[in-house]
Protein backbone atom coordinates (compact mmCIF):
# COMPACT_ATOMS: atom_id res chain seq x y z
CA UNK A 1 0.00 0.00 0.00
CA UNK A 2 1.31 3.43 -0.93
CA UNK A 3 2.25 5.51 2.11
CA UNK A 4 1.24 9.16 1.85
CA UNK A 5 4.11 11.60 2.10
CA UNK A 6 3.29 15.07 3.47
CA UNK A 7 5.04 16.50 0.43
CA UNK A 8 2.93 14.53 -2.05
CA UNK A 9 0.46 16.66 -4.04
CA UNK A 10 -3.17 16.30 -3.01
CA UNK A 11 -5.42 14.40 -5.43
CA UNK A 12 -7.58 16.46 -7.73
CA UNK A 13 -10.86 17.35 -6.00
CA UNK A 14 -14.04 15.60 -7.14
CA UNK A 15 -17.02 17.84 -7.82
CA UNK A 16 -20.05 16.63 -5.86
CA UNK A 17 -22.64 19.20 -6.85
CA UNK A 18 -25.89 17.27 -6.28
CA UNK A 19 -27.36 15.04 -3.61
CA UNK A 20 -27.14 12.09 -6.00
CA UNK A 21 -23.45 12.80 -6.66
CA UNK A 22 -22.80 12.79 -2.93
CA UNK A 23 -24.79 9.59 -2.35
CA UNK A 24 -22.97 7.76 -5.16
CA UNK A 25 -19.62 8.77 -3.68
CA UNK A 26 -20.49 8.19 -0.03
CA UNK A 27 -22.42 4.89 -0.14
CA UNK A 28 -19.28 2.90 -1.06
CA UNK A 29 -17.17 5.06 1.27
CA UNK A 30 -19.40 4.39 4.27
CA UNK A 31 -20.02 0.67 3.59
CA UNK A 32 -16.96 -0.50 1.68
CA UNK A 33 -19.28 -1.98 -0.96
CA UNK A 34 -19.76 -0.84 -4.54
CA UNK A 35 -23.17 0.45 -5.57
CA UNK A 36 -23.56 -2.37 -8.08
CA UNK A 37 -23.11 -4.88 -5.26
CA UNK A 38 -26.25 -3.67 -3.48
CA UNK A 39 -29.34 -5.75 -4.14
CA UNK A 40 -32.86 -4.70 -5.08
CA UNK A 41 -34.02 -5.27 -1.51
CA UNK A 42 -32.26 -4.18 1.67
CA UNK A 43 -32.41 -5.14 5.32
CA UNK A 44 -31.26 -2.48 7.77
CA UNK A 45 -30.11 -3.23 11.30
CA UNK A 46 -28.26 -1.69 14.23
CA UNK A 47 -26.37 -4.81 15.13
CA UNK A 48 -23.15 -6.29 13.76
CA UNK A 49 -24.18 -9.84 14.69
CA UNK A 50 -27.12 -9.65 12.28
CA UNK A 51 -24.69 -8.92 9.44
CA UNK A 52 -22.23 -11.65 10.42
CA UNK A 53 -25.04 -14.18 10.89
CA UNK A 54 -26.42 -13.24 7.46
CA UNK A 55 -22.97 -13.64 5.87
CA UNK A 56 -22.36 -17.00 7.53
CA UNK A 57 -25.79 -18.26 6.47
CA UNK A 58 -25.24 -17.40 2.80
CA UNK A 59 -21.48 -17.75 2.53
CA UNK A 60 -20.94 -14.13 1.49
CA UNK A 61 -18.34 -11.62 2.62
CA UNK A 62 -18.91 -8.79 5.07
CA UNK A 63 -17.81 -5.50 3.56
CA UNK A 64 -16.93 -2.31 5.42
CA UNK A 65 -14.97 -3.71 8.36
CA UNK A 66 -13.43 -0.68 10.04
CA UNK A 67 -15.84 1.69 8.29
CA UNK A 68 -18.93 3.42 9.73
CA UNK A 69 -21.25 0.76 8.28
CA UNK A 70 -20.93 -2.92 7.40
CA UNK A 71 -22.82 -4.64 4.61
CA UNK A 72 -23.23 -7.96 2.83
CA UNK A 73 -25.18 -9.17 -0.21
CA UNK A 74 -26.18 -12.77 -0.87
CA UNK A 75 -26.44 -14.53 -4.22
CA UNK A 76 -30.20 -13.82 -4.38
CA UNK A 77 -29.53 -10.08 -4.38
CA UNK A 78 -30.60 -9.33 -0.81
CA UNK A 79 -28.40 -6.85 1.04
CA UNK A 80 -28.08 -6.24 4.78
CA UNK A 81 -26.52 -3.09 6.27
CA UNK A 82 -25.58 -2.32 9.87
CA UNK A 83 -25.88 1.47 9.94
CA UNK A 84 -25.29 1.99 13.65
CA UNK A 85 -27.58 3.51 16.26
CA UNK A 86 -29.68 6.67 16.23
CA UNK A 87 -31.74 8.77 13.88
CA UNK A 88 -28.84 10.69 12.23
CA UNK A 89 -27.36 7.38 11.09
CA UNK A 90 -30.78 6.17 9.97
CA UNK A 91 -31.20 9.31 7.86
CA UNK A 92 -27.70 8.91 6.43
CA UNK A 93 -28.23 5.37 5.16
CA UNK A 94 -31.70 6.17 3.77
CA UNK A 95 -30.20 9.12 1.90
CA UNK A 96 -27.20 7.15 0.64
CA UNK A 97 -29.44 4.33 -0.61
CA UNK A 98 -30.78 6.92 -3.04
CA UNK A 99 -27.67 6.06 -5.07
CA UNK A 100 -29.09 2.56 -5.58
CA UNK A 101 -32.86 3.18 -5.22
CA UNK A 102 -33.75 -0.29 -3.90
CA UNK A 103 -37.25 -1.62 -4.44
CA UNK A 104 -37.80 -2.02 -0.71
CA UNK A 105 -36.08 -1.53 2.65
CA UNK A 106 -36.97 -3.28 5.92
CA UNK A 107 -35.54 -2.10 9.22
CA UNK A 108 -34.91 -4.89 11.75
CA UNK A 109 -34.55 -3.03 15.03
CA UNK A 110 -35.17 -3.43 18.72
CA UNK A 111 -37.58 -1.34 20.76
CA UNK A 112 -38.70 -0.80 24.32
CA UNK A 113 -42.25 -1.81 25.13
CA UNK A 114 -44.42 0.85 26.76
CA UNK A 115 -47.49 -1.22 27.68
CA UNK A 116 -47.95 -3.44 30.70
CA UNK A 117 -49.13 -6.19 28.35
CA UNK A 118 -45.97 -6.02 26.23
CA UNK A 119 -43.78 -9.09 26.42
CA UNK A 120 -40.09 -9.31 25.60
CA UNK A 121 -39.60 -11.03 22.25
CA UNK A 122 -42.88 -9.75 20.81
CA UNK A 123 -42.67 -8.39 17.28
CA UNK A 124 -44.01 -4.93 16.48
CA UNK A 125 -45.13 -3.77 13.03
CA UNK A 126 -45.64 -0.03 13.50
CA UNK A 127 -48.55 1.58 11.68
CA UNK A 128 -46.83 4.92 12.23
CA UNK A 129 -44.09 6.57 14.26
CA UNK A 130 -44.15 9.79 16.27
CA UNK A 131 -41.36 12.10 15.16
CA UNK A 132 -39.76 12.91 18.49
CA UNK A 133 -36.17 12.64 17.24
CA UNK A 134 -35.80 15.96 15.43
CA UNK A 135 -33.77 14.59 12.51
CA UNK A 136 -36.82 14.12 10.31
CA UNK A 137 -37.64 17.84 10.61
CA UNK A 138 -34.97 18.47 7.98
CA UNK A 139 -37.04 16.51 5.44
CA UNK A 140 -40.70 17.38 6.00
CA UNK A 141 -42.80 19.74 8.08
CA UNK A 142 -43.88 18.38 11.49
CA UNK A 143 -47.42 17.85 10.19
CA UNK A 144 -46.28 15.10 7.81
CA UNK A 145 -46.75 11.69 9.47
CA UNK A 146 -44.03 9.06 9.53
CA UNK A 147 -45.60 6.05 7.83
CA UNK A 148 -44.39 2.73 6.43
CA UNK A 149 -45.28 1.45 2.97
CA UNK A 150 -48.53 -0.44 3.59
CA UNK A 151 -48.03 -3.22 1.03
CA UNK A 152 -44.54 -3.95 2.32
CA UNK A 153 -45.84 -4.22 5.88
CA UNK A 154 -48.74 -6.37 4.75
CA UNK A 155 -46.32 -8.86 3.21
CA UNK A 156 -44.06 -8.87 6.26
CA UNK A 157 -47.07 -9.51 8.52
CA UNK A 158 -47.95 -12.57 6.43
CA UNK A 159 -44.44 -13.92 6.94
CA UNK A 160 -44.63 -13.39 10.70
CA UNK A 161 -47.89 -15.35 10.82
CA UNK A 162 -46.48 -18.13 8.62
CA UNK A 163 -43.83 -18.64 11.31
CA UNK A 164 -46.54 -19.12 13.92
CA UNK A 165 -45.64 -15.84 15.61
CA UNK A 166 -47.85 -13.05 16.88
CA UNK A 167 -47.15 -9.39 16.37
CA UNK A 168 -48.40 -6.12 17.81
CA UNK A 169 -49.34 -3.12 15.72
CA UNK A 170 -49.56 0.46 16.87
CA UNK A 171 -47.59 3.69 17.04
CA UNK A 172 -43.89 3.83 17.97
CA UNK A 173 -42.33 6.91 19.53
CA UNK A 174 -38.90 7.68 18.07
CA UNK A 175 -36.56 9.75 20.23
CA UNK A 176 -32.97 10.98 20.09
CA UNK A 177 -32.78 10.87 23.85
CA UNK A 178 -30.90 8.21 25.77
CA UNK A 179 -30.88 7.52 29.50
CA UNK A 180 -34.46 8.72 29.91
CA UNK A 181 -35.72 5.71 31.84
CA UNK A 182 -35.30 7.45 35.21
CA UNK A 183 -37.31 10.52 34.13
CA UNK A 184 -40.86 10.21 35.49
CA UNK A 185 -42.01 13.30 33.59
CA UNK A 186 -40.83 11.88 30.26
CA UNK A 187 -42.38 8.49 31.02
CA UNK A 188 -45.66 10.21 31.81
CA UNK A 189 -45.52 12.02 28.48
CA UNK A 190 -45.01 8.72 26.67
CA UNK A 191 -48.02 7.25 28.46
CA UNK A 192 -50.25 10.17 27.46
CA UNK A 193 -49.22 9.70 23.83
CA UNK A 194 -50.44 6.06 24.01
CA UNK A 195 -47.38 4.85 22.09
CA UNK A 196 -46.90 1.10 21.94
CA UNK A 197 -43.10 1.20 21.97
CA UNK A 198 -40.09 3.51 21.85
CA UNK A 199 -36.97 3.44 19.68
CA UNK A 200 -34.42 5.76 18.08
CA UNK A 201 -34.74 5.18 14.32
CA UNK A 202 -38.15 4.13 12.98
CA UNK A 203 -39.68 7.57 12.35
CA UNK A 204 -36.50 8.66 10.58
CA UNK A 205 -36.43 5.59 8.34
CA UNK A 206 -40.07 6.20 7.41
CA UNK A 207 -39.75 9.94 6.77
CA UNK A 208 -36.48 9.85 4.82
CA UNK A 209 -37.76 6.88 2.83
CA UNK A 210 -40.88 8.88 2.00
CA UNK A 211 -38.74 11.88 1.04
CA UNK A 212 -36.55 9.76 -1.25
CA UNK A 213 -39.47 7.67 -2.59
CA UNK A 214 -38.06 4.40 -1.22
CA UNK A 215 -40.53 1.76 -0.03
CA UNK A 216 -39.80 1.13 3.65
CA UNK A 217 -40.97 -0.75 6.69
CA UNK A 218 -39.88 -1.86 10.13
CA UNK A 219 -40.14 -5.13 12.00
CA UNK A 220 -39.18 -4.34 15.57
CA UNK A 221 -38.47 -6.76 18.39
CA UNK A 222 -39.28 -5.82 21.98
CA UNK A 223 -36.01 -6.12 23.90
CA UNK A 224 -37.06 -4.52 27.19
CA UNK A 225 -40.04 -2.94 28.95
CA UNK A 226 -38.50 0.22 30.46
CA UNK A 227 -41.63 1.60 32.12
CA UNK A 228 -40.41 0.17 35.45
CA UNK A 229 -36.89 0.13 36.93
CA UNK A 230 -36.88 -3.66 36.78
CA UNK A 231 -37.68 -3.58 33.06
CA UNK A 232 -34.75 -1.41 31.97
CA UNK A 233 -32.36 -3.19 29.63
CA UNK A 234 -29.06 -4.41 31.04
CA UNK A 235 -26.11 -6.07 29.33
CA UNK A 236 -27.15 -9.47 30.66
CA UNK A 237 -30.84 -9.11 29.76
CA UNK A 238 -30.00 -7.87 26.25
CA UNK A 239 -27.68 -10.85 25.76
CA UNK A 240 -30.49 -13.24 26.72
CA UNK A 241 -32.93 -11.55 24.35
CA UNK A 242 -30.44 -11.70 21.48
CA UNK A 243 -29.70 -15.38 22.09
CA UNK A 244 -33.38 -16.29 22.26
CA UNK A 245 -35.03 -14.13 19.60
CA UNK A 246 -32.51 -12.52 17.21
CA UNK A 247 -32.18 -15.53 14.90
CA UNK A 248 -35.93 -15.67 14.30
CA UNK A 249 -36.08 -11.90 13.84
CA UNK A 250 -33.44 -12.05 11.11
CA UNK A 251 -34.97 -15.12 9.46
CA UNK A 252 -38.36 -13.43 9.10
CA UNK A 253 -36.71 -10.37 7.57
CA UNK A 254 -34.74 -12.51 5.12
CA UNK A 255 -37.82 -14.51 4.17
CA UNK A 256 -39.94 -11.41 3.62
CA UNK A 257 -37.46 -9.39 1.59
CA UNK A 258 -36.31 -12.38 -0.47
CA UNK A 259 -39.82 -13.17 -1.72
CA UNK A 260 -41.62 -9.83 -1.77
CA UNK A 261 -40.40 -9.09 -5.30
CA UNK A 262 -42.08 -12.19 -6.74
CA UNK A 263 -44.92 -12.82 -4.28
CA UNK A 264 -45.84 -9.40 -2.93
CA UNK A 265 -48.12 -6.78 -4.41
CA UNK A 266 -46.45 -4.17 -6.58
CA UNK A 267 -45.68 -1.01 -4.64
CA UNK A 268 -46.38 2.21 -6.51
CA UNK A 269 -45.22 5.67 -5.55
CA UNK A 270 -47.03 8.95 -6.04
CA UNK A 271 -44.86 11.87 -7.09
CA UNK A 272 -45.67 15.12 -5.28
Amino acid sequence: MHQMNPDDPLPNPVSLSSKLDIAKNWLPRYTGMSIDSFGDYVLLTNFSNYVTDFAERFGCDVQGIGRPMQAATNSAGLTIVNFGIGSPNAATIMDLLGARMPDGVLFLGKCGGLKDSTEIGHFVLPIAAIRGEGTSDDYFAPEVPALPSFKLHKFVSDKVIERGQEYRTGVVYTTNRRVWEHDKKFRGRLKRMTALAIDMETATVFIVGHHNQISRGALLMVSDVPITPEGVKTEESDKRVTEKFAKLHLEIGIDAMTHIGTQGEQIRHFTY
